[in-house]
């Protein structure tokens, strides 16, 4: 089923920073106030290595499917090989959800960001939605950077990557600074509370983190893109993981030690307001802010390099419009599914400021359900086809399989209604089910027409 119009034209390098510049994005700038004032930087601290440690089991099953059937459309691939079109569809489009998500977050953080930086008597009143004014000059910054990302993708791969390399080493380079100060001028009587809000906060942060770290499967998207060895696909795809949870538990720290708890409690953007009073400069607090955009720019990046991937596998498949599997001529590009996600980011900005926390919350649990999937179709893989060439091969399978299937089935019950993180209601959980009825209906509409299709055929060939 795999058309083999794309180019092998990703360097294992593009790949580790294709991973980590999705991993890092804009959430360690916007959200990090919020860890801290209900966590603490232990309380922190502990949810992203135990959300770490989830995502890393999780990744080590994708590390060793990734390398042993590098396909475009990584876990649709994976399930459907295991099992059937209609779990393999509910993965895709459960992770495609977590993959929107992040492009339409990312597209309210750009006019949320650039106002810190330079802040602008915005022009235009439209509505308002949960207490925040929405002008048309605001929404237009988010617009016009998907219109900018969307653009970049669409002329080919090579370029979206250069981008991302440069600007994911700033935003790593750019983060040690603040931790850098953190050690140097920090006032350690600001890491009290160590726990915050106590066990409670922790599990607020604990939810975050399938949203924080979605992004290492990107790698499998784009397996059939890269022109190394299989193996270091799965190697290069931990790795990435791990260094995202370091660089998250340091930026705990910098903005932890960097922030009094009254300090805390009235910041806007406490990464950036913890840089200027380590370095007592707010042009040290505008270069985090820059740093941010730069996340921004390399988590959006990867999600449209992913998403029009994932878009691109289901369609070839027929499980949604084959309009979907364009690949362009000159560009080797999904162009379709590109334009498809640059339409989302280009509208997301309409919803305003409370969107951020909305997309957060609401996509993890599909990213988390896509995860779930995968995990069990790498356990049945390993039964059903135990002499499936592995370059990449997990050593202690069963326990790393159990494992993830575990941790994830722990993180959606996190989610339901009842758990002190449970997704709010309405408009989270709005954005959910109107995200799966979507996929109920394109699913259905899909099995309609192929049902005819074959039946057409069928009849066809009974006549010849």
């Amino acid at each position: 089923m795999e058309d083999k119009k794309f180019s092998k034209s990703m360097t294992m390098t593009d790949v580790l920073f294709l991973s980590t510049g999705a991993m890092l994005g804009w959430g360690w700038v916007v959200l990090s106030g919020d860890w801290i004032s209900q966590a603490g930087f232990l309380g922190t601290a502990i949810a992203f290595l135990l959300g770490g440690l989830l995502v890393v089991f999780i990744g080590l099953t994708y590390a060793e499917l990734a390398a042993a059937i590098p396909e475009t459309g990584g876990g649709l691939v994976f399930v459907l090989r295991a099992y059937n079109q209609k779990l393999g569809y509910l993965a895709a489009w459960s992770v495609l959800f977590g993959y929107v998500s992040v492009i339409t977050f990312e597209a309210v953080a750009l006019p949320t960001v650039i106002d810190y930086v330079i802040p602008v008597n915005h022009q235009g009143y439209m509505w308002s939605l949960s207490g925040f004014d929405i002008y048309l000059t605001w929404a237009l910054i988010g617009s016009v950077g998907a219109i900018l990302l969307s653009s970049l993708n669409y002329f080919g791969i090579k370029p979206a990557t250069i981008l991302q390399n440069v600007l994911t080493a700033a935003v790593v380079l750019i983060g040690l600074v603040l931790v850098a100060g953190g050690f140097g001028n920090g006032d350690i009587s600001n890491l009290q509370p160590l726990m915050g809000e106590g066990m409670g906060g922790v599990m607020t942060v604990l939810i975050m983190i399938p949203f924080l770290f979605v992004g290492f499967d990107v790698i499998p998207q784009i397996a059939s893109e890269v022109k190394a060895p299989p193996k270091f696909i799965g190697r290069f795809l931990i790795i990435s993981i791990i260094v995202s949870i370091i660089f998250y538990v340091l930026i705990g720290f910098g903005v932890s030690i960097g922030l009094s708890p009254a300090e805390l409690a009235t910041t806007n953007l406490a990464t950036a307001d913890a840089m200027g009073n380590l370095f007592n400069s707010p042009i040290f607090a505008n270069i985090i802010v820059i740093a941010g955009v730069a996340g921004i720019i390399t988590s959006w990046n990867a999600f449209i390099i992913g998403g029009s991937r994932i878009l691109y596998a289901m369609a070839i498949r027929d499980m949604i419009p084959r309009w979907f599997a364009y690949i362009h001529p000159k560009y080797n590009t999904p162009t379709h599914g590109i334009i498809f996600l640059g339409l989302l980011g280009f509208f997301a900005p309409l919803l305003g400021h409370a969107a951020l926390n909305w997309f957060v919350n609401a996509g993890g649990i599909g990213i988390v359900i896509g995860y779930l999937i995968v995990s069990i179709s790498f356990m049945k893989l390993r039964k059903t086809e135990p002499e499936l060439e592995r370059p990449y091969k997990i050593k202690y399978w069963k326990t790393t399989g159990i494992l993830a299937i575990v941790l994830s089935v722990l993180f959606i019950l996190l989610y339901m209604p009842g758990m002190p993180s449970s997704l709010i209601w309405p408009m989270e959980w709005l954005i959910v089910g109107g995200w799966y009825l979507i996929g109920i209906l394109l699913y259905f509409t899909g099995s309609k027409k192929n049902t005819k299709q074959k039946n057409q055929e069928n009849k066809h060939n009974a006549v010849l």
